[in-house]
């Protein structure tokens, strides 16, 4: 039986959930990502897994995070998330393999994420256009050019990188080894709500 708290389990209901939470059309979202409506019907009805491109598309058109649309909503509060429970997805077009270490946040939160990136392959994401991301990237193992906009960094382990999520953004490992990174992302909260 799938555990019902997978990225493959989750993922639909999340963009399902995150569209009519914003009273959008499928046609409002596919013109908003540049996703079809067909293929958002059939991520929605978890009828195909989509890629990290289309995934990073529909996240960024919604302002949200790519990880938020992979695991539940946490409460904020002393929190505890095992190795064993961390939700892990594969991009079905790369290999591409993102655990999230942190629970999903909210708006000023910080979220982790671990990536293995498989040996020549590139990760392209879409902006995010609603929400202020700061985003930075630390390479554990192996090499990793990261592309943000027109800027290029070549990044050797211990190397720590900020990246524009309002731009769009590419992870390429050059090499014939995994690179491993983390992804430490903070939604910065909205002026005047309050939060700090």
């Amino acid at each position: 039986m799938p555990n019902p708290n997978s990225p493959e389990i989750l993922i639909p209901r999340r963009v399902k959930e995150e569209r009519l939470q914003r009273g959008w059309t499928l046609q409002e979202l596919a013109e908003r990502s540049a996703v079809s409506r067909a293929m958002i019907s059939k991520i929605e009805r978890g009828e195909s897994s989509p890629s990290a491109v289309l995934l990073s598309r529909l996240a960024g058109a919604m302002g949200v995070s790519l990880s938020s649309l992979m695991s539940r909503s946490c409460d904020s509060g002393p929190a505890l998330r095992r190795m064993r429970d961390q939700p892990v997805w594969v991009d079905p077009a790369t290999g591409y393999v993102r655990r999230l270490v942190s629970a999903a946040g909210g708006e000023g939160d910080l979220e982790i994420v671990a990536v293995e990136l498989p040996p020549g392959q590139t990760a392209t994401f879409a902006p995010i256009f609603e929400g202020r991301y700061d985003e930075q990237v630390l390479l554990l193992e192996g090499r990793l050019e990261l592309r943000s906009a027109d800027v290029t960094f070549v990044l050797e382990p211990g190397d720590c990188a900020r990246v524009e999520a309002s731009k769009e953004h590419a992870f390429h490992n050059p090499r014939k080894s995994s690179a491993r990174y983390l992804v430490v992302k903070r939604r910065e909260a909205s002026p005047g709500n309050g939060s700090a």
